[in-house]
C-alpha cells in the first residue's frame, strides 16, 4: 500500500499521494457520502481500507476522483500548499492537508543501512507514521456526530505564490471566485490529526468542526493552546502559527486574504470547475 523505502523524491511524492487518496477516501466512506459501489478494498495490515475509484454510475465519488487528480498533478509540480475538502459555505466539517516540500537530499547511515535525514527519518519510521495517521483518522471518523442529510461537497486549493504561475489551474480547477466567507453555525473545534514527513515532503492533517459533534476520542485531539480567530491565516500558515490556532472563537471562517499577505499579491486559490451536489448515498 505504501512504498517499503523512501529514498527518491519520486517515492516520495507517491507517498504523499496515497496518503491524501486514501484520507480522502476514509472521509467520504465513514461519513456515508458514497455508495459501497464507489469504493474498492485494500487493507493496511488488520485494517480494512476502502479507496475511491472512479464509478461512473456516482457521478458525486467520480468527481472526487478527479478532483483529487488535480490536486495530484499541482503536488508533483510542488505548487500546492494546502488542500481542503468541506460541505459548503455553511459548514459542518473541514478537512485541511497541509504540504511543504524541502530540498535535502537523505544520506546513507552506514549503521542501520537505512536511506536517513540528518533529523533521523527513515523508511519504517515514516511507514508507522503513515500508518498512524489513517488509524487515527479512521478512529475520529467513527466518533463524530452524524452529518446533516442535506451537504453540498466542495474543495479549494491554495498555493505557494512565488513558485506558482499566475495561470496555472490543475486539471478539472479554475480561479477561485467565491465571495470569500465560510461560516460555522456552532462552536468549531480544530483537531490535530498528525503528520508524516520524509526528506522531500510533509503532510499534515487537520480536521475542524462544531465542538458538540465531537465524541471522547476526538476531544483530544483538540488543540488546547488557546483561543483564536480563524481566517485564511489559521487555515493557510506556517506551523509556528498553527501551534496557536486551536481551539476557534469566531464563528467567522474569513478568507481575507489582503489580510495575510498584504494588499499587493493576493494568495493565489483554485475551486472546481464543477460543483459537487448533494453527496449522501
Amino acid at each position: 500500500l505504501f512504498p517499503n523505502k523512501i529514498a527518491t523524491e519520486q517515492q516520495s511524492v507517491v507517498l504523499v499521494k496515497r496518503l491524501l487518496a486514501i484520507s480522502v477516501s476514509c472521509i467520504t466512506y465513514l461519513r456515508g457520502l458514497f455508495p459501497e459501489s464507489s469504493y474498492g478494498t485494500r487493507y493496511l495490515d488488520d485494517l480494512c481500507l476502502k479507496i475511491l475509484r472512479e464509478d461512473k454510475r456516482c457521478l458525486g465519488s467520480f468527481q472526487i476522483v478527479k478532483w483529487i487528480q488535480g490536486c495530484f498533478d499541482a503536488l508533483e509540480r510542488q505548487y500546492v500548499s494546502s488542500f481542503m475538502f468541506f460541505n459548503g459555505l455553511s459548514l459542518t466539517e473541514l478537512y485541511q492537508f497541509k504540504f511543504k516540500y524541502r530540498k535535502e537530499v537523505p544520506q546513507m547511515d552506514i549503521i542501520s543501512n537505512k536511506m536517513n535525514l540528518v533529523n533521523g527519518v527513515c523508511s519504517e519510521d515514516i511507514k508507522q507514521a503513515s500508518s498512524l495517521l489513517i488509524r487515527k483518522l479512521y478512529l475520529l471518523m467513527q466518533n463524530l456526530g452524524p452529518l446533516p442529510s442535506d451537504i453540498t461537497l466542495t474543495m479549494k486549493l491554495f498555493y505557494y505564490n512565488d513558485v506558482t504561475p499566475n495561470d496555472y489551474q490543475p486539471p478539472g480547477f479554475k480561479e477561485d471566485g467565491s465571495p470569500g466567507d465560510l461560516l460555522f453555525d456552532g462552536d468549531p473545534v480544530n483537531l490535530k490529526v498528525g503528520s508524516v514527513s520524509t526528506g522531500f515532503h510533509t503532510m499534515k492533517v487537520k480536521v475542524t468542526t462544531e465542538n458538540k459533534r465531537v465524541g471522547t476520542v476526538g476531544s483530544s485531539l483538540i488543540q488546547k493552546n488557546g483561543p483564536t480567530e480563524i481566517s485564511h491565516q489559521g487555515l493557510d500558515c506556517d506551523e509556528e502559527e498553527e501551534e496557536g490556532s486551536t481551539k476557534i472563537s469566531c464563528l467567522n471562517l474569513a478568507f481575507s486574504q489582503e489580510e495575510v499577505i498584504g494588499p499587493k499579491k493576493k494568495r493565489k486559490v483554485s475551486e472546481p470547475e464543477k460543483l459537487l451536489l448533494e453527496g449522501r448515498k
